[in-house]
């Protein structure tokens, strides 16, 4: 098995002469010191809603979360004085009579010895109008003792069923070209337009409607060639094995060729029976916290759009260039789509600074990440297989190769602004997808989560009888191997 630095030497030769065979503009760009613009990430605004709900969020002993109908979410935890039977019915009136509603009501193991020897105490999770809130804390300080705020931990809303990903349309830019100077189309009112159509398209789509097919105008079949071309060139030499195979199978299944966009309905046919991953249109960059529930029901959010003509071999967002060619190969292999399902289920319910986390993970994985393979380096991640400069700059002798260690490339600085300085290598996608379930399961959760792939819904799994049903499914599961087993002697 050779050395990183050994296996890097050649391609570092192979950039020089393949920089030699392009034109003198493209050339400049990718041999530039500096990368051309900002690209946007998962990591960003996942740093952005962490920061966000840490500045606002409840620095008082007690919280309290305001609704949108004006009622409050409020957790508290008190003590009764001993023999407290009389106690706590008055205690329960009080909330009553303030219209709160009880939704979960439990004792616990005092914390720390309460007054007069209280051995117990009460949780409460409530609801109670805003007017009514400061009422309620009085009447239950004059009944109870030590009433204070419990910070539970917070379970993030997450999509149930696949059709729930609905909802999950939260945009971190709408339409970048119209919000950012730097953006290669910000001056051309024409692609701008072009994109608010297209836009359009994944703003009213719903799941289960078919896709609708764009007509692509011959000026991004042009910008679509030259990419396709270019990258089609270097994958034979750079890219796993995988996605070479399901790259073919594209070209002979999908529409995939230079003089033509593939469609995203066509393809999503094509991964649904691969690996039962399918596309959905997506106007943008999803927030992270979306785009990861989204890879919990194996749906990838794919976008329609290409980048400006202007700049075909750099996009600072992702486009339709980035995600049939960088993604969709990769995700028509059975392991890396588990793979992938695998870090949305990891982010269902977890917390601001998990999803970061995954976040970082799925840049220096599914986005920029290496394996081994015959001995050598090759590139599975798709901001890699997409952008002709950083393929050739990850296999050169120029960035630092670490082994993949999910605990380690969680919190690893990332780089937005040029080449990744550092990319991980991972031994197989199986080895890749152990090592990350063995993260995921030291998450803190109140739950577990399992994927139903017969009714494409997420099972909860937070009770003794939630765990019960999916053990059933998996003793059926067994019993057909084992009678297979039997089968074969």
């Amino acid at each position: 098995m050779s050395t990183p630095s050994a296996t890097a030497a050649s391609p570092g030769k192979g950039f020089r002469r393949a920089v030699s065979e392009l034109d003198a503009k493209q050339a400049e760009a990718i041999m530039s010191p500096r990368f051309i613009g900002r690209r946007q990430s998962l990591i960003q605004d996942a740093r952005k809603e962490r920061a966000r709900a840490e500045a606002t969020g409840p620095g008082a002993a007690l919280e309290a979360v305001e609704d949108r109908d004006g009622r409050a979410q409020l957790n508290l935890l008190f003590s009764l004085p001993a023999p407290p039977p009389h106690l706590l019915s008055r205690t329960l009136k009080a909330f009553e009579t303030f219209e709160a509603r009880i939704q979960h009501l439990e004792t616990r193991p005092a914390q720390r010895a309460g007054p007069g020897g209280a051995h117990l105490e009460y949780f409460v999770r409530c609801e109670v109008p805003c007017a009514s809130l400061a009422a309620l804390l009085s009447a239950l300080r004059r009944v109870a003792q030590d009433v204070r705020g419990a910070r539970e931990p917070k379970v993030f809303w997450f999509p149930r069923k696949v059709s729930e990903l609905d909802k999950c349309d939260h945009l971190v830019t709408k339409f970048d070209p119209d919000l950012d100077l730097d953006h290669p189309g910000f001056s051309d009112q024409e692609y701008r337009q072009r994109r608010r159509l297209i836009a359009q398209i994944a703003f009213q789509y719903r799941h289960g409607d078919p896709i609708p097919r764009v007509e692509y105008t011959p000026e991004e079949i042009a910008t679509w060639k030259e990419v396709y071309s270019t990258l089609k060139g270097l994958y034979a030499t750079h890219a796993c094995r995988e996605h070479l195979r399901a790259f073919q199978l594209l070209e002979r299944c999908s529409g995939y060729r230079e003089d033509s966009i593939p469609q995203l309905e066509d393809v999503s046919r094509f991964l649904k029976e691969r690996t039962g991953f399918q596309l959905r249109p997506v106007a943008g960059l999803l927030s992270a916290r979306d785009f990861l529930a989204s890879l919990a029901f194996r749906v990838f959010q794919c976008t329609q759009y290409i980048r400006h003509a202007s700049s075909p071999m750099h996009s600072p967002e992702p486009d339709c260039c980035h995600e049939l060619l960088g993604h969709v190969p990769m995700l028509a292999d059975p392991t890396f789509a588990q793979f992938s399902q695998d870090i949305g289920l990891a982010s269902l319910g977890a917390s601001d600074e998990e999803i970061e986390k995954l976040s970082t993970l799925y840049w220096f994985t599914v986005e920029f990440g290496l394996c081994k393979q015959n001995g050598e380096l090759k590139a599975y991640g798709a901001g890699l297989l997409s952008s002709y400069g950083e393929l050739l700059h990850s296999l050169s002798s120029e960035p630092e190769v670490r082994p993949f260690d999910p605990e380690l490339a969680a919190v690893q600085p990332y780089q937005d602004q040029t080449y990744q300085p550092v990319y991980f290598v991972s031994e197989s996608f199986s080895d890749a997808r152990d090592k990350l379930r063995s993260y995921a399961a030291r998450i803190q959760r109140p739950f577990s989560v399992r994927f139903d792939p017969y009714t494409l819904a997420v099972d909860v799994l937070d009770t003794p009888r939630a765990v019960a049903r999916a053990l059933d499914v998996v003793r059926e599961d067994l019993q057909a191997l084992t009678h297979a087993l039997g089968a074969l002697r």
